[in-house]
């Protein structure tokens, strides 16, 4: 069992102030330390890399080694302003430009109940808040404002990893009877029982509200919640190599994300918004 790569801001017996910007492996990184919880974001896509509540195991997992430049692979991605390949233009990246870029940490305070932050990024006629609550629970709030007087296209994701003990000893309930489509076999479904997603997953099921997800491996159970307007993605990649992921890892996580107009994309109108959430408990 890997122990979560940024635990190493935490092993330190002396004590940190709540929030402190470090460099590692070549990105900006804000280490958060709570009596509540622990956590770490990175500067470039705004992304929650490691959350995780006193007394617990992690919650979220993260590659051990990230690639010099691009994309950081592990905790949750913002995929925005699309999901996936882009519908028109092959050359652009994967899951868009928001988790390649810098955002902007416009403010972030500290409280009984957690902490908080708000992170935003301007990108041509688009702006895109991130609202965080970190506390003994997480949550995750994406607001995409169109800022142009023509109609545009949108999808977007919170592309959760979520650490496991082991992906073979895992179920995810609460999307039984659920409608979907797997991308893997091409073809529309419906959930019957638990999914387990070992041999790979690849998902997307019509789906808002709580799940459960079950793991064995470390006897707790994480309620989810993809809030109301999004699908549910269930994603795992199996025997398939991941570039930079060791065999070790990929057994390690299951993504289960909250995504909005990946199959057909969002209509905005000039000055309207789109919203996005996730949430996180430990179950009772």
């Amino acid at each position: 069992m890997h122990e979560h790569p940024l635990q190493r801001f935490f092993k330190s017996l002396r004590e940190r102030p709540v929030f402190a910007w470090e460099r590692y492996q070549m990105r900006d990184v804000l280490v958060i330390d709570h009596p509540l919880c622990q956590a770490v974001f990175s500067r470039q896509g705004a992304q929650l890399l490691h959350f995780q509540p006193r007394g617990q195991k992690p919650w979220l997992w993260c590659a051990a080694k990230w690639p010099h430049v691009g994309a950081i692979r592990g905790g949750v991605p913002v995929c925005w302003p699309w999901y996936g390949r882009h519908p028109s233009e092959n050359a652009w990246p994967s899951h868009g430009w928001a988790r390649l870029l810098d955002w902007k940490l416009l403010d972030s305070s500290t409280g009984d109940d957690g902490v908080r932050l708000h992170w935003q990024l301007q990108l041509c006629d688009w702006q895109v808040d991130l609202h965080a609550h970190l506390g003994e629970r997480m949550e995750l709030r994406l607001s995409t404002e169109h800022q142009d007087d023509m109609p545009c296209q949108l999808s977007q994701a919170l592309h959760a990893y979520w650490r496991i003990g082991d992906v073979s000893e895992i179920a995810l309930s609460g999307l039984e009877g659920a409608q979907g489509y797997d991308q893997l076999n091409r073809e529309v479904c419906q959930q019957e029982g638990e999914l387990r997603v070992d041999g790979g997953c690849q998902r997307v099921f019509q789906h808002d509200g709580e799940l459960q997800l079950k793991d064995h491996a470390w006897q707790r159970e994480l309620c989810i919640d993809t809030g109301e307007s999004a699908d549910t993605v269930v994603w795992h990649p199996g025997a398939r190599p991941l570039l930079g992921v060791t065999w070790d890892e990929i057994s390690e996580f299951v993504c289960v994300e909250a995504a909005a107009g990946g199959t057909d994309s969002l209509h905005l109108a000039p000055g309207e918004k789109a919203h996005l959430s996730l949430q996180a408990w430990a179950a009772a």
